[in-house]
């Protein structure tokens, strides 16, 4: 296959740009879009998020979302600006709906990282600076809320480059600060932009006020140092004396697309400052579908992986990024990577082979949809009536191809639920089977002992939201219980096993002997089992080992403390011992079994708990009050800094301490702080809780027996 380098690019698909707007919770993502569809003309009144008439913005189409003021799901919508097409998708800032931000930049070609002007890098923004790493996705950054009391993006720049290591530069100053704020400079062209009317919409340019002169040159200086690195031809320019904006412009193109620059926009959504820029911005230094790589792999031979070309004329592959269940049945986002779809198509499904025609495709803008007759490669649209899974790979037949799916998050929480009426369970079915299918990291079981439904996600917000969405949704109230924390077992010591598997009855008997040990794992290496094969001589046949690892790992399912999964274990097998006629499968899988919990029980196991990152910020008046509702909590403070009246403190809690947290913080702090928390890793619980989950853990199971 050539690469996407080589094909000739299509001028149409060169102005094409999929950008995902992500950022911390209250950083402005759903303001900032509300103004990019107000510009580009594609709403024709702004609503606020929070707004006093009762609209919501336009993305927010949720009741939930706009009640709380938060976004809960991603919601894509197009826009144009200039002559650039931009489908966007707006991403939810809560660490607990991290999955839409996940598959939102999984299919996104770039993105605008949003800060906050006063607080800057927060806990999220780290996150989703992994998640861009992690997808290789190119980026600008705007600086918002430079209006409120207290904004100061040259720290915010300054954050940027310690917490997140990257190579951001101003490539705008903003002029005053705070209730002043009335426009910004633009350090390529070197002018003034004043943004006027009652939502911004007419833009003054004019020279750059003498005050700010000499920073201006400063700042300039500055971003021409560190783009000259990606331009030989600007280098030269700035040795004779005058580059030119052109240059300057394809340098920081240059740098953003190759991940190694992060250009930083300034203003203020809400007052309607910077946006415009912004979206040239956009259109100047962001990627093209020609602009990134995206790979696929062929089915049946995964090794060989190569480069889609987003060439319509080339064979169709698409990815579904996202499910919905809409008004008129499964709504499936998919992006088209290569080729063409078009109405009335037969595409084939390549994780099971199945075909479906295409009777209906869409383009979205929020919860609105727009037919349409064709798409082609870098667009992304809704298609009707496919029965599928997130993460699927759908082609026209001709490409017998895969595209790797995204990382899903492990859940780190779970509650108990059952139906107030016997009645509603056929809807409750319903309902967890389109979220599950919706959400990959809302997961549901039935547990084995109790017979009770399970539910686990990312926090308790998302659960709370689940729990309203079946209510509102499906009509079915439920009674939930005590949210059960994902605990884990794990050995401390190595033990030897040498376990012999007899079993003579009429006919053929079962025998098999297997010896060895079993070993810790560090958890930096982040392996949860390991097999090791150390046979010599053949003391248990080749065709066996296998049967041994299947019989270690079904004994990693429950632990013998708590009945809990067990993690971070090493099996290494050394010896053994087998019968001509008696040794079996199923024999070797039993004696595996045997010879684990032989060594277990002598190997120190303990009992992990889940340990959170969490991250309080609130005025610092109430930063004793945080700082002990923290330590009540088992919490290890690892930092605390102050800055403009705003306390931030960093800890690692365990999450069994953490329910009911958002309650005891908002009633300890006048609702004026708040928190965000995710999963950072696995810990041993203290000898106290451990004898309690034990007992615990007997008891029930005696009156179960």
């Amino acid at each position: 296959m050539t690469s996407a380098t080589e094909t000739k690019r299509d001028p149409k698909l060169e102005r094409i740009r999929n950008i995902g707007i992500s950022a911390h919770i209250d950083s402005g993502k759903t303001t900032l879009t509300e103004r990019i569809l107000f510009y580009t003309n594609k709403i024709h009144a702004i609503h606020e998020v929070r707004g006093k008439d009762g609209v919501g913005a336009t993305m927010d189409s949720m009741d939930l979302e706009r009640e709380r003021g938060i976004t809960i799901q991603s919601a894509a919508t197009y826009a144009t600006w200039k002559d650039i097409t931009i489908n966007i998708i707006d991403t939810p800032g809560h660490v607990d709906f991290t999955i839409e931000v996940e598959r939102s930049l999984r299919v996104l070609d770039s993105a605008i990282m949003v800060l906050c002007g006063v607080a800057g890098v927060q806990s999220q923004s780290i996150t989703v600076d992994r998640q861009m790493k992690r997808y290789s996705v190119p980026r600008v950054a705007f600086i918002n809320k430079l209006d409120r009391t207290g904004a100061n993006p040259w720290r915010v720049i300054e954050q940027l480059r310690e917490k997140l290591h990257l190579n951001a530069h101003a490539v705008q100053l903003p002029i005053g600060l705070e209730n002043d704020l009335k426009g910004i400079v633009d350090l390529v062209e070197m002018k003034a932009y004043y943004f006027e009317g009652p939502n911004g919409q007419d833009i003054k340019i004019t020279d750059i006020p003498d005050e700010l002169k000499d920073q201006a040159n400063e700042k300039r200086e500055a971003l021409l140092d560190a783009v000259s690195l990606f331009s030989d031809e600007l280098t030269e320019e700035m040795l004779e004396g005058a580059p030119t904006e052109a240059r300057i412009r394809e340098a920081i193109r240059r740098g953003v697309l190759a991940l190694k620059f992060v250009p930083v926009f300034m203003g203020s959504a809400f007052k309607n400052k910077g946006v415009q820029r912004l979206l040239d911005g956009v259109a100047d230094y962001l990627a093209s579908p020609y602009d990134v790589e995206n790979k696929a792999k062929e089915i049946g031979n995964e090794e060989n992986e190569f480069n889609l070309e987003s060439d319509p004329e080339k064979p169709l592959v698409c990815l579904a990024f996202k499910l919905e269940d809409g008004r008129y049945g499964q709504l499936t986002y998919v992006r088209v990577y290569q080729g063409r779809l078009e109405k009335g198509m037969t595409i084939y499904n390549s994780s099971n082979n199945k075909r479906h025609n295409i009777g209906r495709l869409v383009r979205m803008h929020s919860n609105d949809m727009e037919d349409i007759s064709k798409a082609e490669a870098g667009d992304i649209v809704a298609l009707f009536g496919i029965d599928c899974a997130s993460g699927d790979t759908f082609t026209d037949g001709k490409a017998k191809v895969t595209m790797e799916s995204m990382f899903v998050p492990n859940p780190v929480i779970s509650l108990t639920i059952e139906c107030k009426e016997s009645k509603q369970l056929p809807n409750l079915a319903k309902a967890l089977n389109r979220f599950t299918k919706e959400d990959p990291t809302f997961q549901t079981e039935i547990d084995k002992e109790s017979g009770q439904t399970i539910i686990k996600g990312m926090g308790e917000l998302h659960l709370e939201v689940y729990i309203e969405r079946m209510k509102r949704e499906y009509g079915v109230d439920l009674v939930t219980g005590a949210p059960q924390v994902a605990y884990r077992e794990t050995i401390t010591k190595s033990a030897d096993f040498d376990y012999t598997h007899k079993k003579q009855t009429g006919g053929q008997g079962q025998f098999s002997r297997v010896a060895g040990f079993i070993e810790p794992i560090p958890q930096e290496e982040g392996k949860d089992y390991e097999f090791v094969d150390k046979i010599v001589g053949g003391s248990i046949p080749r065709e066996y080992i296998g049967s041994c690892d299947k019989g270690f790992r079904s004994c990693l399912e429950r632990g013998s403390l708590i009945g809990f999964p067990i993690i971070g274990v090493r099996c290494v097998i050394n010896d053994g011992a087998y019968h001509d006629v008696d040794s079996s499968d199923m024999a070797f899988q039993i004696g595996a079994r045997y010879g684990f919990r032989q060594g277990f029980g002598k190997a120190a196991p303990i009992i992990l708990e889940p340990i959170m990152r969490v991250e309080v910020e609130g005025p610092t008046e109430f930063q004793g009050a945080i700082l002990a509702s923290v330590n009540q909590r088992r919490g290890m403070i690892l930092n605390t800094t102050e800055e403009n009246g705003y306390a931030k403190i960093e800890a690692e809690v365990p999450l069994a301490d953490m329910f009911g947290y958002s309650t005891v913080l908002r009633s300890s702090t006048q609702g004026k702080a708040e928190f965000a928390m995710e999963f950072s890793k696995y810990a041993p619980v203290p000898r106290n809780v451990a004898d309690e989950l034990m007992k615990k853990y007997k008891v029930n199971n005696k009156d179960e027996e």
